[in-house]
């Protein structure tokens, strides 16, 4: 659906993405990427101490997986505009296929040619489990066809 320009989003419209598995490497790559190496998400002994039983995903990981998910495509998709309320729900375990619903929240022109588009995102498992919830805006281009 990010295919569509501003105009063609109908506020209350709903789609999921694809399904992504995550994986221990992810773990691993993003601690590395991020300098993040807390021990709930790399220490196997550590993790199996707390509540959670093992390790759980980075938050900031879980974020960054469900806004690839979503399939920004060149043209209507101007940049990324912001990220609010973010909660995280559960925890996302080394296995978990996550996948992103998405809801047209909201819509602001901003000029002539371009808009801003609000969305809201809950980061699901495949089990249906949410996982995170976040409301995006992204800057999109108006369809200059009509």
């Amino acid at each position: 659906m990010f295919e569509k320009y501003f105009d063609e989003l109908n506020i209350g419209e709903r789609w999921n993405s694809r399904g992504r598995t995550i994986t221990e490497a992810d773990l691993v790559l993003f601690s590395a990427f991020s300098g993040d190496w807390y021990p709930l998400h790399t220490d196997k002994e550590w993790a199996a101490q707390t509540s959670f039983g093992q390790r759980i995903a980075h938050g900031m990981l879980v974020l960054s997986v469900a806004m690839g998910l979503l399939d920004m495509v060149p043209g209507p998709i101007v940049a990324f505009y912001g990220i609010e309320r973010v909660r995280f729900i559960s925890p996302t375990y080394i296995g978990d296929t996550l996948y992103a619903e998405v809801e047209v929240t909201g819509k602001e022109g901003k000029d002539a040619e371009r808009g801003v588009a609000g969305f809201k995102i809950k980061v699901k498992s495949k089990t249906n489990e949410i996982k995170a919830v976040m409301d995006i805006k992204i800057l999109m281009k108006k369809n200059q066809n009509d």
